[in-house]
């Protein structure tokens, strides 16, 4: 087996620190993935293989479809689609053209991408298909055609349909397959806005414009799928994919979304420096104790010797984190194995507070005296991220003070999450059941 390195002590994904627990994510509907669109790589997995319902994720594969019927001269930007009764007759999210009127192909692309119109989807697949039904057959097959082999489209549009589905990892190939097969209409999915008939409308995808890179895609929500996105990001040269599905509500999708892209720049930007802990003829460490040796060093505590255990343990070992590393398929070129890392770890999700900075002494209440340490980041937008999420795993820090630290050892500046002002017992607790989920955690006597 041909492994590539899950090396560098910025590998935040591979450490297991964006797993999103259960409040904010059902885990019949969770899943996540990110990989290097230039490479292949998978750089973060939870449940990427899990079946799951796609919403209006499907539209990407309608807009696939349509980009292939203009490029073979099939269609133009200005030919006209007419609304027939039944596409105009699909519920919201729509455009709203009435049965029997028309729009450009090019407004049906931002009506999709921008609006995720119902209405313009099906209007889409009967000039294409001829029905709706039979369109989305095509779309099955090219879609295998793409590598989507888990991937069966009932309709155009995402509407529910219980035999309508894919997974993460078959998003995240159909998004990449847009990007790489058609660059010429990929600035639509970087549109924030479009006007029709007087109105405007504003791209459901908060994160063009407001994440760094961020330059696509495309989101979706239906009941039994939860928030669902799929973004693609670019920076210094590096192209990223993410998918994530199951979110139980827009913001706190979008936030874990936003997580795992800056942890993934941010790993990017820890191999371009050289920060790399292992090489070709070391042993592989687990990523999980990469991070553990990483948050007692800057902790100036000792090694920890089990996961989770406290300055003063309470005696009982963490069970073991089960880590599964094995080759995938290429993202690129589905069904040829290029030896990428894919680690999984059983999952579960984040919710959304304010953090206090180390800089507002004020915002840090002695009372307790103890803190509990979840890791150190690469950026204190990371590490503030990292701090939501590990609240949505336990409650019992709802009363903390959220800190984020700048700390700099060896010429590494580094930010360290921490949940401040918690009695002993507490701290312990929570790193104990944090352990027990498979999370790096340490509680720390502030006053010894």
């Amino acid at each position: 087996m041909k492994h590539r390195h899950l090396a560098a002590c910025f590998l935040v994904f591979a450490l297991a620190l964006l797993v999103p627990g259960a409040p904010a994510f059902a885990q019949d509907r969770y899943a996540a993935f990110v990989a290097d669109m230039d490479t292949g790589e998978v750089l973060h997995a939870r449940r990427p293989d899990a079946t799951r319902y796609p919403a209006s994720l499907t539209k990407m594969m309608t807009l696939y479809m349509l980009f292939d019927a203009l490029e073979r001269g099939e269609l133009t930007l200005a030919s006209q689609l007419t609304m027939s009764a039944e596409a105009a007759s699909r519920p919201p999210s729509k455009l709203g053209v009435p049965a029997g009127g028309t729009i450009s192909v090019e407004t049906a692309i931002r009506a999709l991408v921008i609006r995720s119109a119902n209405d313009v989807a099906v209007m889409v697949a009967e000039r294409l298909g001829g029905s709706e039904t039979a369109f989305a057959s095509q779309m099955t097959d090219r879609g295998v055609e793409l590598g989507l082999t888990a991937t069966v489209f009932r309709n155009a549009s995402g509407l529910p349909d219980a035999s309508q589905r894919t997974t993460a990892r078959d998003m995240a190939r159909l998004a990449h397959a847009l990007h790489r097969d058609f660059p010429q209409y990929f600035h639509y999915f970087n549109e924030r806005s479009f006007t029709h008939a007087g109105r405007t409308y504003t791209t459901h995808n908060t994160l063009v414009g407001r994440v760094r890179g961020v330059d696509g895609m495309k989101t979706g929500y239906i009941r039994a799928s939860g928030f669902n996105i799929a973004v693609t990001a670019e920076r210094d040269g590096r192209r990223l994919v993410t998918v994530v599905m199951g979110g139980a509500t827009g913001p706190v999708r979008d936030a874990h979304a936003t997580e795992l892209v800056e942890a993934a720049f941010s790993t990017f930007d820890a191999r371009r420096d050289g920060m790399i802990l292992a090489n070709l003829s070391s042993p592989r460490i687990s990523p999980i104790r990469e991070q553990e040796i990483l948050t007692a060093e800057l902790s100036g505590l000792p090694g920890p010797t089990a996961m989770g255990s406290a300055v003063e343990g309470n005696g009982e070992a963490a069970p073991p984190v089960r880590i599964v590393v094995e080759d995938i398929p290429d993202l690129v070129r589905p069904g040829r194995d290029t030896g990428s890392d894919r680690v999984r770890f059983d999952s579960t999700a984040p919710a959304t507070l304010p953090v206090a900075s180390a800089s507002q002494p004020a915002a840090r209440a002695a009372s307790g005296g103890w803190a509990v340490q979840v890791g150190a980041f690469g950026s204190r937008a990371v590490a503030q991220a990292r701090l939501e999420t590990v609240l949505g795993l336990a409650p019992a820090l709802s009363g903390a003070t959220q800190v984020t630290e700048e700390v700099t050892r060896d010429g590494r500046s580094l930010w360290r999450a921490r949940f401040e002002a918690i009695d002993p017992a507490t701290a312990r607790q929570v790193c104990a059941d944090l352990a027990r989920r498979g999370e790096a955690c340490f509680a720390v006597n502030q006053g010894a």
